[in-house]
C-alpha cells in the first residue's frame, strides 16, 4: 500500500523537524508532507531551509482545513492510506505500520491511535481528560461504539474515507464529529493502545475559555450526526 503521513503545523518551528525526522527514522513505509496553516513563526522557513515536503497555505485555515488540504493531497497523489499525525511532537511514528497492520488485517477503515487503552505517556490535562471521557460515554450511548481516545490526532484511514473526507471536513474540532459520521455510515473504526509524548514547545490551541466553546460545538455536532 502507498501510505502517507499528514503532519498540520502551526507555529511549529521548534518541533517540526524532530517530528519529520521522527516519521523518516521509525515509520521507513510511509511517505509524509507538511501541511504548513499560515504559521506566525518561522515554521515554514524551517521547512524549506531542511527541505521537508511541505505545503503552504496562504491564510490559516484550523486543524480542519489543514487536514483536509492533506487529504486533497493524499487524492491527487494516488495514495491508499493516510494517517493524520500532529506536528507539536507528541506522536510516535513508531506506532504507524502497527495501525496500517491493523488496518489491513482486520479490514477496518479507521483506526485511531489511543493513550487510554493501556495509560501509557503522556494522559494529557485532568480537564482534557474529563472531555475525552465525555465524548467516550456520548459516542458510546447514541452509537454503540467504545472510543477511549475520540480527540486523538493520531488517525489512519483508507482511500475511502479520506477521499469523503477531501471533499467535506469541519474546520474546528474535527475529530470527535468525524467518528461519528463514520459510525453513523456504518464504517468500521477501531483504536489500538499507543504512547504519546508531552509537547515540548508551542502552545495548545484549545485554552480554558476555547474549551466550553469546544464541548458545546462538538457534543451538538455529534447529536447532529446521530439525527441524520
Amino acid at each position: 500500500m502507498k501510505k502517507l503521513v499528514i503532519i498540520p503545523a502551526y507555529n511549529e518551528e521548534k518541533s517540526i523537524c524532530t517530528t519529520v525526522r521522527d516519521v523518516l527514522e521509525n515509520a521507513p513505509g510511509f511517505d509524509y508532507v507538511v501541511i504548513n496553516d499560515c504559521s506566525k513563526d518561522n515554521t515554514l522557513q524551517i521547512c524549506r531551509e531542511n527541505g521537508l515536503n511541505v505545503l503552504n497555505l496562504p491564510i490559516n485555515l484550523g486543524i480542519g482545513g489543514a487536514i483536509q488540504t492533506g487529504y486533497r493531497y493524499a487524492v491527487e497523489n494516488g495514495y491508499d492510506v493516510a494517517v493524520q499525525f500532529d506536528g507539536d511532537g507528541q506522536h510516535d511514528a513508531k506506532f504507524l505500520q502497527e495501525m496500517a497492520d491493523q488496518l489491513e488485517k482486520e479490514n477496518l477503515d479507521m483506526v485511531i491511535g489511543s493513550r487510554f487503552i493501556e495509560n501509557e505517556g503522556f494522559q494529557s490535562t485532568g480537564l482534557r481528560r474529563m472531555g475525552i471521557r465525555f465524548f467516550e460515554g456520548l459516542l458510546r450511548m447514541l452509537f454503540g461504539v467504545h472510543i477511549t481516545d475520540a480527540t486523538s490526532g493520531m488517525r489512519m484511514c483508507t482511500r475511502k474515507v479520506f477521499t469523503q473526507f477531501s471533499m467535506e471536513y469541519p474546520q474546528d474540532y474535527p475529530e470527535p464529529e468525524t467518528i461519528a459520521r463514520l459510525l453513523r455510515q456504518k464504517y468500521r473504526v477501531a483504536e489500538i493502545p499507543v504512547v504519546m509524548r508531552e509537547r515540548k514547545a508551542g502552545v495548545s490551541s484549545i485554552n480554558p475559555v476555547k474549551s466550553v466553546y469546544y464541548m458545546i460545538k462538538v457534543s451538538l455536532a455529534i447529536l447532529i450526526e446521530r439525527m441524520r
